[in-house]
């Protein structure tokens, strides 16, 4: 598609991206393409009811029922939890607790994560409505905004050097979905709404992040609240300038026929998609030569650039170990595995995976930066204490569309996340609803109902 309309404040002319996103119809959508979906949305609920562990995930709620108060009817409530709020407060507590589990799909070209925001989002409009959405509206609405999103993000990262975090291209992601579910009439509201969440998102230095990890992460909780203000706003006749992000790039000459929903890749551990390739690249060497983590003498991992960044020595809290590298492969060759057990609570302070930190190397590869981002790559060199060297191939992670999560991978994931906060029936009830949503009969309440606490009595 071409993308020479633009609109301004005052004029007639509309934005392709906005008019596309208006017209989209559920049936306009491949069937794969909705079956993926599906998954990714499974996946990231299964992330959003895990967070709910996290410190950061609780204090974004506990804001969100003191400073982002309900209406009057208190229709909308948190996921997960039951607390009444408004709408764009449900959006950006839910978005910012799902960012404090590094666990949620993403999108290699951009450099991060669309699912985070527009799920939040999805649930927050799914309950403010009067009439909730029917189950393929939502996921129609849900298609678009990760066409929408995907693509800003690559527009975005195309255009500067430097690196901005999620919510300053995934809030677009949120306005049209957001537009879709709550009925805008017209192309030229999608367009407003369109520019003013652009303006409003937080184009956040993610290096800094990276350097320093905290609680912020990927700033999704602002990129979901400016998206879903930018609707209201829209609806309301407030103006905004023609977002920029839908106006270049070719990345939107192919909106509509390559659907990027099925790029989005799925992590399988808890931690930054840059540490993936090194704890997979472990866990395969741990696994073929039955290595024993105490006679492990020394590990070198080589990597691209921005993974040797994140943080290289003992984490101090669940928010370091994720943006970590070092200590998750440690963790990984200790115990086998990597969830969030061990990366949070007692697994921070295990002693062997601590010790095993501190006998780690990095080093870069200039093939490995070269492919970056459109692949991440990594290989592993463990010694043991009798000087036999192991080392593995150059790895990517897995999740990503040439070596894809299927279906049962991502069922499997969603209960394990889920288990620690949701009881078995909570849980099989809400994989069962989003499952079902492709039905004719099917709406976006019965998910919403499955997050929510049951009535006592």
């Amino acid at each position: 598609m071409m993308t020479s309309g633009r609109t301004s404040a005052t004029g007639t002319t509309v934005d392709p991206v906005a008019a596309w996103a208006h017209a989209l119809r559920f049936d306009d959508i491949p069937g794969d393409v909705i079956a993926r979906v599906q998954d990714l949305l499974l996946d990231t609920l299964g992330v959003a009811a895990g967070a709910g562990l996290t410190t950061a995930g609780r204090r974004a709620y506990d804001l969100a029922a003191s400073q982002f108060a309900s209406g009057d009817d208190g229709r909308v409530r948190l996921p997960f939890d039951g607390r009444p709020v408004s709408a764009a407060g449900a959006a950006y507590a839910l978005a910012t607790r799902i960012d404090n589990l590094d666990a949620h799909d993403g999108y290699q070209p951009a450099k991060g994560h669309a699912g985070v925001a527009l799920v939040a989002a999805l649930l927050a409009f799914g309950q403010e409505n009067a009439v909730p959405p029917g189950g393929r509206a939502s996921l129609a609405a849900l298609v678009a905004g990760y066409e929408i999103a995907a693509r800003a993000g690559a527009t975005l990262h195309a255009s500067t050097p430097a690196y901005h975090s999620s919510g300053a291209w995934n809030a677009l992601g949120v306005a049209v979905l957001g537009a879709r579910l709550r009925g805008m009439a017209d192309a030229r509201g999608f367009g407003q709404a369109l520019g003013i969440a652009e303006y409003h998102a937080p184009r956040a230095p993610m290096m800094r992040e990276i350097d320093a990890p905290s609680m912020l992460h990927d700033s999704s909780g602002w990129g979901a609240l400016a998206g879903t203000t930018a609707v209201w706003l829209a609806e309301s006749g407030f103006t905004g300038s023609p977002a920029e992000l839908t106006a270049t790039g070719h990345e939107w000459s192919d909106l509509g026929s390559r659907w990027l929903v099925n790029e989005q890749y799925v992590k399988p551990h808890p931690v930054c998609f840059w540490a993936q390739p090194a704890v997979r690249a472990a866990l395969a060497l741990r696994e073929r030569h039955g290595l024993a983590p105490e006679r492990i003498r020394r590990i070198r991992i080589t990597t691209f650039h921005e993974a040797t960044r994140l943080a290289a020595g003992v984490p101090a809290t669940t928010e370091a170990a994720q943006y970590a590298l070092a200590f998750p492969v440690a963790s990984a060759l200790v115990h086998g595995r990597l969830g969030p057990g061990e990366i949070a609570g007692a697994g921070l302070e295990h002693p062997l995976a601590r010790d095993l930190v501190e006998r780690i190397s990095l080093a870069e590869s200039d093939d490995f930066n070269a492919r970056f981002p459109a692949e991440r790559l990594a290989s592993v060199l463990v010694e043991l204490d009798d000087g036999t060297v192991y080392e593995s191939p150059p790895t990517q992670p897995r999740g990503v569309p040439a070596d894809p999560m299927d279906r049962a991978a991502i069922v499997a994931k969603f209960r394990a996340y889920a288990a620690p906060v949701l009881t078995e029936s909570q849980a099989a009830t809400l994989e069962e609803q989003v499952l079902r949503l492709d039905r004719a009969d099917a709406t976006l309440a019965s998910v919403v109902d499955a997050t929510l606490p049951r009535a006592e009595g």
